[in-house]
């Protein structure tokens, strides 16, 4: 958070107070509170001046007189742009109104904004800030306003914020949301996660005085804290387990910050000393990130008195990027950031958010008429992910509704084509069962087998598609002829000795 307010920031307060003068929120407010709050959370973000001041100014040409040229002879060509950017995605926003036929349609409706927005992604960090204010005052609306902006922030802007990997606000977007989607479920989960949380209480307190006398013992530096899991995660998580509250192993988590990566596998091998690790359990998210850029150890232990509980071991630039995700990377690069987008560019993200470039190509097109499969970027964005693991407890990470022969061709092509059967979580199963988050999935193959073209219809990805008709394409080639044999000569015939 900003210690001091710069010049223009102050400038850009006293204009928003002066153009928003006389207006209240549904809360009886004076409505410069609501930009004020947005200003407060893109601080904490870390974000760049003019994304702070286009947060300050963003209702100004939607709700007051204030107009776009206003705005830009004040702070410059970013700023407007920002603030012209937010305006759209709250008209677009402001169309959704049947939160009961929240049609595909109209989803793409408002992703082809997004899209069009891409050339400048702090548009949608922005409107991200605007709706978590907005969601915190949420009572103060009708029941069915409440219950529509509620529905379309689990829709939409929950797994934004995760697709961004800002852990903190997607947590808070999620349960602040679902209170209001369903409050009655809301309540159970919420009593549940108390109730367990008193019960392990002293237990928990135990295991972290037991693992912090003996990081010191090894001389580890480390920061030691306990995670709670939230309720719409924790809904989320039953919903995958027939309700079974035995399989969830990450209620609550012990997690440890450390300096470096050694340290990380360092203190993953101190962990499994002190209590035994769960089978296929072990997630090591530093070698092989999630999709969008989240990095961490996790493993799940039985301690001494036999209660299940879930370690996460990090560095502190890891714990950061989990917490605040782009918002990090902002205020890390915040120079070079800036810089790039003044000139249209942005390849100094993180690998993992270069997705965001496909963005700006995307609004390109669109600008030049052309036509845009959505439904290719809309998985991009928005589609759930599964991690599935081998039985080394490497991580492979699918579409949800992935076969085992997308796990296969996963692998490697030579395993896809060799598949004879496949055993999930140790138990043979067929090549027809769809993966589930979390599956341990071990291929059995046989060198007399061969690719089939009913196959087909029995993978979803692209990859496995391609890979699997290229070796049928290969195996139905007619073999080529033989060539003649030239090494061998003819024989002349002996003499007779």
């Amino acid at each position: 958070m900003k210690a001091k307010d710069s010049d223009r920031v102050k400038k850009a307060v006293e204009l928003a107070k002066k153009a928003h003068d006389g207006q209240f929120r549904k809360t009886g407010e004076p409505y410069i509170v609501h930009p004020l709050a947005v200003k407060k959370i893109l601080e904490e973000w870390g974000m760049d001046e003019d994304t702070i001041i286009a947060g300050i100014l963003h209702d100004t040409v939607e709700d007051t007189d204030l107009t776009l040229d206003d705005i830009r002879k004040e702070f410059g060509e970013t700023v407007a742009f920002l603030v012209d950017g937010v305006t759209k995605l709250s008209t677009a926003r402001d169309g959704m109104r049947d939160i009961d036929t929240y049609l595909p349609a109209t989803r793409d409706n408002f992703l082809r904004l997004m899209i069009a927005l891409g050339d400048d992604i702090r548009v949608l960090i922005i409107k991200l800030a605007d709706r978590l204010h907005n969601l915190r005052t949420l009572s103060a609306l009708p029941p069915e306003k409440q219950k529509k902006i509620a529905k379309e922030t689990l829709e939409v802007f929950a797994p934004l914020a995760d697709r961004l990997n800002m852990g903190l606000l997607r947590v808070e977007m999620a349960d602040l949301s679902f209170k209001y989607v369903d409050p009655k479920r809301f309540t159970e989960l919420q009593d549940l996660i108390e109730k367990y949380n008193k019960s392990a209480a002293k237990s928990l307190q135990k295991i972290e005085q037991e693992v912090a006398s003996t990081l010191k013992k090894e001389k580890i530096k480390y920061s030691l804290s306990g995670r709670v899991k939230s309720v719409y995660s924790l809904h989320k998580k039953l919903a995958k387990h027939n309700q079974n509250m035995g399989e969830i192993y990450d209620l609550t988590a012990l997690r440890i910050i450390v300096d470096d990566i050694t340290t990380c596998y360092l203190t993953l091998g101190v962990i499994h000393s002190l209590y035994t690790p769960m089978n296929g359990r072990i997630k090591d998210y530093i070698a092989m990130p999630k999709q969008n850029g989240y990095q961490s150890l996790h493993t799940t232990v039985i301690t001494k008195d036999k209660r299940i509980v879930e370690f996460q071991i990090r560095t502190k630039e890891m714990h950061e990027y989990a917490e605040r995700g782009l918002a990090a990377s902002f205020y890390y690069n915040e120079q070079k950031l800036t810089e790039n987008y003044k000139k249209g560019k942005i390849e100094h993200l993180p690998t993992n958010l270069l997705w965001i470039t496909e963005l700006q190509m995307t609004a390109a097109k669109l600008r030049e008429g052309k036509k845009v499969d959505l439904k290719k970027l809309k998985i991009n964005l928005f589609a759930d992910k599964i991690f599935v693991y081998t039985p080394k407890g490497d991580i492979i990470d699918l579409p949800k509704g992935a076969l085992p022969l997308d796990f296969a061709y996963r692998l490697h092509s030579e395993i896809g084509d060799h598949v004879i059967g496949v055993k999930i979580n140790g138990k043979m199963s067929n090549l027809n069962k769809k993966l589930e988050q979390g599956d341990i999935v071990e291929i059995l193959t046989s060198k007399n087998q061969t690719p089939k073209s009913s196959w087909l219809d029995r993978i979803i990805t692209p990859h496995a598609r391609q890979k699997l008709l290229h070796a049928l394409n290969f195996a139905s080639r007619p073999a080529p002829a033989a060539a003649p044999d030239k090494s061998k000569k003819k024989r002349k015939p002996r003499k007779a000795s």
